[in-house]
């Protein structure tokens, strides 16, 4: 047993999870409940990964919300079915609990947009703008930030600065334009973006109406300018799942992430939900990082616990002060 585990942690070091052959017979679900409870440990699952994971997670969000959630528990040990820096910020707000994440290589197309030591200079360009960054982003562009947001208070935030201060947002442009509209507030964009929400076709949408005429198209902000001017409604991944719950369709064009579509369904056994297209033939709609993470991978991730997300302290602190400070704000307006 020593023996193997010296060998899982090699294996770790060099492809980002433990690669060891897992037993078909075994049932995963029963195993990581099980794990769960002789571990003290909490699993928590992105709403864009694969639904087998969604099913066994013990709560299931965005990456705001789960990092709160994470933040709640006592658990000794957070098992983050996402992608790195979702489980980063968890880790950011709970240092004292150990941090899993089942595949080190699930990243981020946004947060690997902006490299921080580009970014720093960038910044350092505008010395009298205060930065503003989306949550979707590393611990190193949160550390040189002053103030962190969500897709669903991006608008709130930006709102609380006064409108003689000036503002950069960072890192997603996309997101940033949309609020520039949304607010009338001239902000200095960083130019980085998600490879899922900048890949949906315009025609190939607009084409999918034409064909579902009392479908409702509902977007997440990432998305390019053309396609969220098509959209019923745009909101956060928690918001277009609400949305989807309450409004009265029965049809939706859902241009976000796939993952998103299993929740929806459960929830909503009598609407249809069809997934917008991509631009191409590939099935680019599905974020590849997210899709990193297997049930297979999160029981060896629980059972040998790792790969752990580890950070250096003053990294933390300095990530930890953006998000208290978004946290403030957002206490304040009630959301």
């Amino acid at each position: 047993m020593i023996m193997e585990i010296a060998d899982a942690k090699k294996n770790l070091q060099r492809k980002g999870f433990l690669d060891i052959a897992v037993d078909p017979t075994l049932d995963l679900f029963a195993v990581i409940e099980d794990l769960k409870k002789k571990k003290n440990a909490i699993v928590l699952a992105h709403y864009y990964q694969e639904p087998d994971i969604q099913d066994i997670a013990d709560y299931i969000g965005d990456s705001l919300g789960l990092s709160q959630q994470a933040a709640k528990t006592d658990a000794d040990i957070i098992v983050f079915a996402g992608v790195h820096f979702m489980a980063e910020t968890a880790k950011i707000l709970s240092p004292q609990k150990k941090v899993l994440l089942p595949d080190l290589k699930a990243g981020c197309s946004l947060a690997d947009s902006a490299p921080p030591e580009l970014f720093k200079k960038f910044r350092d360009k505008y010395p009298d703008h205060i930065v503003i960054s989306y949550i979707n982003c590393s611990a190193g562009i949160k550390a040189l930030s002053d103030i962190i947001c969500t897709s669903s208070n991006a608008e709130k935030i930006i709102e609380s600065v006064p409108k003689d201060q000036p503002i950069i947002f960072a890192p997603d442009r996309n997101l940033g334009a949309y609020l520039i509209k949304k607010t009338g507030r001239d902000m200095v964009l960083w130019n980085g973006a998600c490879m899922v929400h900048e890949i949906f076709s315009l025609e190939k949408i607009t084409k999918l109406k034409v064909r579902h005429p009392e479908a409702k198209i509902i977007a997440h902000p990432e998305c390019e300018p053309a396609v969220l001017a098509l959209a019923d409604y745009i909101g956060s991944t928690t918001a277009l799942l609400k949305y989807s719950k309450q409004d009265s369709a029965k049809e939706f064009i859902v241009v976000t992430e796939t993952g998103i579509l299993h929740q929806m369904e459960k929830e909503n056994p009598d609407k249809t939900f069809i997934p917008a297209p991509p631009n191409n033939a590939c099935a680019c709609n599905d974020c590849p990082h997210m899709k990193l993470n297997t049930l297979e991978k999160l029981y060896l991730c629980m059972e040998y616990e790792q790969p752990e997300i580890t950070m250096d302290e003053s990294l933390r602190l300095a990530a930890l002060k953006p998000i208290e400070r978004m946290l403030e704000i957002s206490a304040k307006a009630g959301l």
